[in-house]
Protein backbone atom coordinates (compact mmCIF):
# COMPACT_ATOMS: atom_id res chain seq x y z
CA UNK A 1 0.00 0.00 0.00
CA UNK A 2 1.08 3.27 -0.75
CA UNK A 3 0.10 5.78 1.68
CA UNK A 4 0.11 9.70 1.74
CA UNK A 5 -1.21 12.20 4.37
CA UNK A 6 -4.45 14.46 2.98
CA UNK A 7 -7.63 16.21 4.18
CA UNK A 8 -10.24 14.16 3.95
CA UNK A 9 -13.73 16.15 3.67
CA UNK A 10 -17.23 14.19 2.92
CA UNK A 11 -16.15 13.30 -0.82
CA UNK A 12 -13.21 15.15 -1.37
CA UNK A 13 -9.43 14.67 -0.99
CA UNK A 14 -6.58 16.97 -0.55
CA UNK A 15 -3.37 15.22 -0.92
CA UNK A 16 -0.69 17.42 1.37
CA UNK A 17 1.66 20.18 -0.18
CA UNK A 18 4.82 18.05 0.36
CA UNK A 19 3.34 14.71 -0.03
CA UNK A 20 2.24 16.28 -3.68
CA UNK A 21 6.12 16.89 -4.65
CA UNK A 22 7.14 13.44 -2.61
CA UNK A 23 4.86 11.86 -5.10
CA UNK A 24 5.66 13.57 -7.99
CA UNK A 25 9.28 14.50 -7.44
CA UNK A 26 11.44 11.97 -5.48
CA UNK A 27 8.68 8.66 -6.67
CA UNK A 28 7.83 10.02 -9.91
CA UNK A 29 5.00 8.14 -9.85
CA UNK A 30 2.52 8.19 -12.76
CA UNK A 31 -1.24 9.10 -13.14
CA UNK A 32 -3.18 5.83 -12.70
CA UNK A 33 -1.31 4.28 -9.96
CA UNK A 34 -2.90 2.97 -7.29
CA UNK A 35 -2.71 5.40 -4.76
CA UNK A 36 -4.08 5.53 -0.62
CA UNK A 37 -4.61 8.79 1.68
CA UNK A 38 -5.49 9.27 5.01
CA UNK A 39 -6.39 12.20 7.13
CA UNK A 40 -4.49 10.90 10.26
CA UNK A 41 -7.29 10.62 11.95
CA UNK A 42 -9.72 7.43 11.12
CA UNK A 43 -10.17 8.36 7.66
CA UNK A 44 -8.86 6.08 4.38
CA UNK A 45 -9.44 7.25 0.43
CA UNK A 46 -8.53 4.90 -1.71
CA UNK A 47 -8.27 5.35 -5.65
CA UNK A 48 -5.63 6.72 -8.74
CA UNK A 49 -3.47 9.07 -8.72
CA UNK A 50 -4.41 12.13 -10.78
CA UNK A 51 -1.17 14.46 -12.22
CA UNK A 52 -1.60 17.58 -13.48
CA UNK A 53 1.62 19.50 -13.94
CA UNK A 54 3.52 19.36 -10.96
CA UNK A 55 -0.05 18.51 -8.65
CA UNK A 56 -0.85 15.44 -7.16
CA UNK A 57 -4.41 14.59 -6.93
CA UNK A 58 -6.70 11.72 -6.92
CA UNK A 59 -9.83 9.80 -8.50
CA UNK A 60 -11.30 8.64 -5.90
CA UNK A 61 -12.71 4.82 -5.31
CA UNK A 62 -13.67 4.37 -1.75
CA UNK A 63 -13.83 6.48 1.21
CA UNK A 64 -13.89 4.16 4.80
CA UNK A 65 -14.70 6.48 7.80
CA UNK A 66 -14.28 5.64 11.52
CA UNK A 67 -11.43 2.93 11.09
CA UNK A 68 -10.69 1.47 14.92
CA UNK A 69 -7.64 2.73 16.63
CA UNK A 70 -5.34 1.13 18.93
CA UNK A 71 -6.18 0.10 22.46
CA UNK A 72 -4.95 0.54 25.09
CA UNK A 73 -4.33 4.34 24.17
CA UNK A 74 -0.22 5.17 25.60
CA UNK A 75 0.55 8.49 26.18
CA UNK A 76 4.40 8.50 26.72
CA UNK A 77 5.83 11.56 28.43
CA UNK A 78 9.60 11.89 28.03
CA UNK A 79 12.53 13.95 28.90
CA UNK A 80 14.47 15.02 26.05
CA UNK A 81 18.18 13.73 25.55
CA UNK A 82 21.04 15.91 25.07
CA UNK A 83 21.55 14.53 21.66
CA UNK A 84 18.32 14.88 20.21
CA UNK A 85 18.73 12.24 17.35
CA UNK A 86 18.27 9.78 20.18
CA UNK A 87 14.74 11.28 21.19
CA UNK A 88 13.62 11.36 17.46
CA UNK A 89 15.00 7.67 17.14
CA UNK A 90 12.37 7.06 19.94
CA UNK A 91 9.37 8.46 18.49
CA UNK A 92 10.17 7.03 15.45
CA UNK A 93 9.97 3.48 17.29
CA UNK A 94 7.39 4.34 19.84
CA UNK A 95 4.82 5.80 16.45
CA UNK A 96 5.75 1.89 14.54
CA UNK A 97 4.30 0.48 17.61
CA UNK A 98 0.63 2.20 18.03
CA UNK A 99 1.92 5.05 21.18
CA UNK A 100 -1.37 7.50 21.21
CA UNK A 101 0.16 10.82 22.02
CA UNK A 102 4.25 11.50 23.09
CA UNK A 103 4.69 14.79 25.19
CA UNK A 104 8.21 16.25 25.62
CA UNK A 105 8.82 17.54 29.07
CA UNK A 106 11.27 19.61 31.23
CA UNK A 107 12.90 18.36 34.52
CA UNK A 108 15.31 19.49 36.73
CA UNK A 109 17.77 17.61 35.32
CA UNK A 110 16.80 18.58 31.41
CA UNK A 111 20.26 19.77 30.12
CA UNK A 112 18.19 20.46 26.38
CA UNK A 113 16.02 23.76 26.75
CA UNK A 114 14.69 23.87 23.02
CA UNK A 115 12.95 21.62 21.12
CA UNK A 116 11.88 21.39 17.42
CA UNK A 117 8.46 20.00 17.63
CA UNK A 118 7.11 20.21 13.89
CA UNK A 119 10.14 18.66 13.35
CA UNK A 120 9.40 15.61 15.59
CA UNK A 121 5.43 16.01 14.49
CA UNK A 122 6.79 15.77 10.98
CA UNK A 123 8.76 12.33 11.67
CA UNK A 124 5.70 11.10 13.58
CA UNK A 125 3.69 11.49 10.28
CA UNK A 126 6.16 9.25 8.06
CA UNK A 127 6.46 6.88 11.37
CA UNK A 128 3.00 6.57 10.64
CA UNK A 129 2.66 5.79 6.70
CA UNK A 130 5.15 3.65 6.84
CA UNK A 131 3.43 1.64 9.68
CA UNK A 132 0.05 1.82 7.92
CA UNK A 133 -1.21 3.62 10.93
CA UNK A 134 -4.77 5.34 9.92
CA UNK A 135 -4.68 7.52 13.88
CA UNK A 136 -1.94 9.39 13.62
CA UNK A 137 -0.35 9.89 17.28
CA UNK A 138 -0.97 13.66 19.05
CA UNK A 139 2.54 15.25 19.46
CA UNK A 140 2.30 17.67 22.51
CA UNK A 141 4.54 21.11 22.73
CA UNK A 142 7.64 20.96 25.10
CA UNK A 143 6.32 21.66 28.65
CA UNK A 144 7.89 21.83 32.06
CA UNK A 145 6.86 18.37 34.23
CA UNK A 146 4.83 20.48 36.65
CA UNK A 147 2.39 21.91 34.26
CA UNK A 148 1.86 18.45 32.48
CA UNK A 149 1.19 16.61 36.05
CA UNK A 150 -2.15 19.39 35.68
CA UNK A 151 -3.71 17.48 32.85
CA UNK A 152 -3.09 13.99 33.75
CA UNK A 153 -5.34 11.27 35.41
CA UNK A 154 -3.43 10.25 38.46
CA UNK A 155 -5.24 6.67 38.43
CA UNK A 156 -4.03 6.21 34.97
CA UNK A 157 -0.28 7.88 35.29
CA UNK A 158 2.81 5.77 36.47
CA UNK A 159 6.63 7.27 36.51
CA UNK A 160 9.63 4.82 35.55
CA UNK A 161 12.45 5.62 37.69
CA UNK A 162 15.85 4.46 38.82
CA UNK A 163 15.30 5.70 42.71
CA UNK A 164 15.90 1.92 44.51
CA UNK A 165 15.00 3.27 48.05
CA UNK A 166 11.78 4.46 46.92
CA UNK A 167 8.74 1.68 46.46
CA UNK A 168 8.31 0.65 42.71
CA UNK A 169 5.78 -1.74 41.15
CA UNK A 170 7.11 -4.43 38.13
CA UNK A 171 5.74 -2.84 34.84
CA UNK A 172 3.87 -6.02 34.05
CA UNK A 173 2.32 -5.48 37.34
CA UNK A 174 0.38 -2.61 36.89
CA UNK A 175 -3.45 -2.98 36.83
CA UNK A 176 -5.13 -3.29 33.25
CA UNK A 177 -6.84 0.12 31.57
CA UNK A 178 -8.22 1.55 28.43
CA UNK A 179 -5.66 4.05 28.51
CA UNK A 180 -1.93 4.79 30.33
CA UNK A 181 -0.09 7.62 30.77
CA UNK A 182 3.94 6.80 31.99
CA UNK A 183 6.47 9.66 32.49
CA UNK A 184 10.57 8.92 31.93
CA UNK A 185 13.30 10.96 33.16
CA UNK A 186 16.06 12.63 31.31
CA UNK A 187 19.44 11.67 31.67
CA UNK A 188 20.28 11.49 35.51
CA UNK A 189 16.71 10.29 36.22
CA UNK A 190 14.21 12.75 38.24
CA UNK A 191 15.86 14.40 41.07
CA UNK A 192 14.14 13.22 44.26
CA UNK A 193 11.93 16.27 44.67
CA UNK A 194 10.66 15.33 41.97
CA UNK A 195 9.65 11.83 42.63
CA UNK A 196 8.29 13.03 45.86
CA UNK A 197 6.26 15.53 44.26
CA UNK A 198 4.76 12.95 41.67
CA UNK A 199 4.44 10.30 44.59
CA UNK A 200 2.28 13.36 46.43
CA UNK A 201 0.18 13.72 43.66
CA UNK A 202 -0.70 9.62 44.02
CA UNK A 203 0.91 8.67 40.78
CA UNK A 204 2.71 5.60 41.50
CA UNK A 205 6.08 4.32 40.56
CA UNK A 206 7.07 1.80 37.90
CA UNK A 207 10.41 -0.44 37.55
CA UNK A 208 11.10 -1.04 34.08
CA UNK A 209 13.64 -3.96 35.53
CA UNK A 210 17.35 -4.65 37.20
CA UNK A 211 19.17 -3.36 34.03
CA UNK A 212 19.61 1.10 34.04
CA UNK A 213 17.69 1.60 30.82
CA UNK A 214 19.00 4.97 28.60
CA UNK A 215 15.97 7.56 28.39
CA UNK A 216 15.04 6.40 25.10
CA UNK A 217 15.14 2.66 25.65
CA UNK A 218 13.23 2.87 28.15
CA UNK A 219 10.87 5.05 25.65
CA UNK A 220 11.31 2.00 23.18
CA UNK A 221 10.72 -0.76 25.94
CA UNK A 222 7.63 0.90 27.31
CA UNK A 223 6.14 0.90 23.35
CA UNK A 224 7.09 -2.48 22.74
CA UNK A 225 5.05 -3.34 26.43
CA UNK A 226 1.96 -1.81 25.23
CA UNK A 227 2.39 -3.29 21.50
CA UNK A 228 2.86 -6.32 22.96
CA UNK A 229 -1.23 -5.97 24.73
CA UNK A 230 -1.99 -4.66 21.63
CA UNK A 231 -1.56 -8.17 19.79
CA UNK A 232 -2.95 -9.87 22.71
CA UNK A 233 -6.20 -7.56 22.23
CA UNK A 234 -6.40 -8.11 18.24
CA UNK A 235 -5.72 -11.70 18.84
CA UNK A 236 -8.60 -12.07 21.43
CA UNK A 237 -10.95 -10.26 19.17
Amino acid sequence: MKLFYGEIQGDSVIINDEEQQHIVKVLRMKEGEEIHVTDGKGKLASGKLVIEGKKAGMDIAEIKTDLPDFNPKLHIAIAPTKNIDRIEFFVEKAVEMGVSEISIIQTEKTERKNINIDKIRKQSIAASKQSLRFHFPVIHDFVKLTDFLKNVNPEHTFVAHCHESLERIELNHIPSLESYTILIGPEGDFSEKEIHYLLHNTIRAISLGNQRLRTETAGVFIASWNYFNLKLIINNT
